[in-house]
């Protein structure tokens, strides 16, 4: 296996003797200042690893040794992965319900909440008479993608692979961003709107933890490559069965559960670190 030590900032010359004696590879050396690369280092490893990582707010992967385009798609939670914020949460902020919906939130990502829909339903209930137009006030002034996910869509686009964007939250962002960012396939909840006003109530099937599988599943087939072949980015419990589907799982600033699940966690770097997994 390769172990792939990612910093924020460059790399300090004091980290690299010790990292390389804690992981009892190969041989190793820096990709770019930011980014260590050890070559044949055993699993066996990872607890030492693990702990020096931590302590020093460094993100670390061992992967098998393959180039990127060894796969065919890399798909994508919206909230809190490819953007910054959780949609729903601003917009209750304009309706005064912001802490009150987001605890929701919060706790549906932890897994405290195991019905999703349940919990996506409670939270659009309480969203009923705000104006529509709040939802371009929170995609135009509060909505920020995530460090690193300009370069890592064109690193994924250089690489061959397709882009798939599938969220919890609400179309009337995933098309926005579809545009904006050029991706190849979303899939969202959409808001119904009547009169100008939202009315509560989310049209149509829920996207769920087993919708988001089945559309990876089913975007794989579209494109005609295994799900081995996919990589599945997220942070809350909503993306674990989407994850657990894909070839190589990716937990962004994510929850522990999905932590613990994933393939890859990126704590500190931008989600440009992907890029860095391969060789």
């Amino acid at each position: 296996m390769n172990l792939v030590i990612q910093s924020a900032s460059p790399l300090e010359a004091p980290h690299l003797k010790p990292l390389l004696a804690l992981a009892r590879g190969a041989s190793g050396g820096l990709v770019d200042p930011c980014t260590l690369r050890i070559v044949d280092a055993p699993v066996s490893q990872r607890p030492d690893i693990a702990v020096y990582c931590d302590t020093h707010r460094l993100d670390y992967a061992y992967v098998e040794p393959r180039a990127l385009n060894a796969f065919g798609l890399v798909a994508m939670d919206m909230d809190s992965t490819l953007i910054t914020i959780e949609c729903i949460d601003e917009i209750a902020d304009f309706c005064g319900l912001k802490a009150e919906v987001a605890a929701i939130t919060e706790a549906s990502m932890r897994g405290e909440i195991r019905d999703f829909n349940e919990s996506l339903t409670r939270r659009v209930a309480l969203l009923k008479g705000l104006d529509a137009s709040a939802l371009e006030s929170v995609y135009a002034e509060r909505l920020d993608l995530s460090p690193g996910a300009e370069r890592m869509l064109a690193g994924a686009r250089e690489a061959g692979l397709k882009t798939l964007l599938v969220s919890g939250g609400f179309t009337f962002f995933t098309e926005r961003l579809k545009a904006r960012l050029g991706l190849d396939f979303t899939r969202a909840n959409t808001l119904e709107i009547v009169d100008g006003k939202l009315t509560g109530r989310v049209i149509g099937e829920i996207v769920n933890a087993e919708v988001k599988a089945r559309t990876l599943l089913e975007t794989c087939d579209a494109v005609g490559i295994a799900p081995s072949r996919a990589i599945a980015m997220g942070d809350g419990s909503n993306d674990l069965k989407m994850m657990a589907a894909a070839g190589l799982s990716v937990a962004f600033r994510a929850k522990p559960v999905v932590r613990e699940a994933a393939s890859v966690a990126f704590n500190h770097v931008g989600l440009d670190g992907l890029l860095n997994l391969f060789v």
